[in-house]
């Protein structure tokens, strides 16, 4: 074992000892970050090429401040996304939300379909189906100019139409023509602040975590932007806390005007998001 495999294995366990989720893979990430290496050519780095900052980066972990933070950057499905305080970190459970969109959009006899991604944060979802759509018009509409100081960084030299504004009036150019609507917003209770996890209730924006004494508060003003967006039978897909399941989709209502209301689950099998069609009049 050479002497940085001897230090990952301790800051392994002074990161577990710290309560981070995910010790051994944190500290294989910020060495690899610190050394300049990918994680499984570690064994590769000299003895005399050790770099102490590696223990200022697991110093600042130990305190839980976001791994994405520390390194600057977040992964989504094929996606390096740069993120930091300011904007929300893109977490793994909405990649198959993106995944459901995606395969929704394909079925779709629509030769360049419209999407709008609202609250798009770092940009994650909409770049993700602009990449992976090649053909779609990715419209997206973020509100805090601070996490829009990461978005415009990620979308620079993209083909997504980016935009400030408010989720519950956003596109009004777009009324009754897009085909699919995908967000991620804010949806855990005020009355869950502390049992958030630190590196979310303490880094990432309160406005992207919290929405009322439900956290249903913003879904159900997305549920009237979505039925106002949409054509009849395009499609909303709206992310929520496991939590949630069951509850979401009884806000897509067939009185509201929609059809086909469903729960998924996520790659652990916890409700994840909800979906519905607009009905055809």
């Amino acid at each position: 074992m050479n002497l940085l495999l001897a230090e990952v294995a301790q800051a392994t366990q002074r990161l577990a000892d710290a309560g981070v989720p995910s010790p051994r893979n944190d500290a294989e990430e910020l060495a690899a970050f610190v050394h300049g290496v990918k994680r499984g050519e570690l064994h590769s780095v000299k003895d005399t090429d050790f770099d102490a900052r590696y223990w200022e980066t697991i110093a600042r972990r130990e305190q839980r401040e976001p791994l994405q933070h520390i390194t600057g950057r977040a992964f989504f499905r094929y996606l390096e996304l740069q993120v930091g305080p300011g904007v929300f970190v893109p977490r793994p459970e909405t990649e198959s939300v993106v995944g459901w969109a995606i395969d929704a959009v394909r079925a779709m006899d629509v030769v360049e379909p419209l999407i709008v991604d609202l609250c798009t944060g770092s940009g994650a979802i909409a770049l993700a189906l602009a990449q992976e759509v090649p053909r779609s018009r990715v419209h997206a509409v973020e509100l805090s100019e601070d996490a829009l100081q990461w978005t415009r960084k990620n979308m620079e030299g993209s083909r997504v139409d980016l935009r400030q504004g408010n989720a519950l009036d956003a596109f009004p150019d777009l009324d009754g023509h897009v085909d699919l609507v995908i967000s991620n917003p804010p949806y855990i209770p005020l009355t869950e602040w502390e049992y958030v996890a630190p590196e979310a209730r303490d880094y990432d924006p309160e406005l992207a975590l919290f929405s009322g004494e439900d956290g249903l508060d913003l879904i159900r003003g997305i549920e009237r932007t979505a039925h106002r967006l949409l054509r009849p039978g395009g499609v909303v897909v709206i992310e929520h806390a496991d939590t949630q399941g069951g509850q979401v989709p009884w806000i897509f209502t067939e009185e509201r005007g929609w059809a086909d209301a469903a729960d998924h689950p996520d790659l652990n099998n916890r409700p994840r998001f909800a979906t519905a069609r607009r009905a055809t009049p």
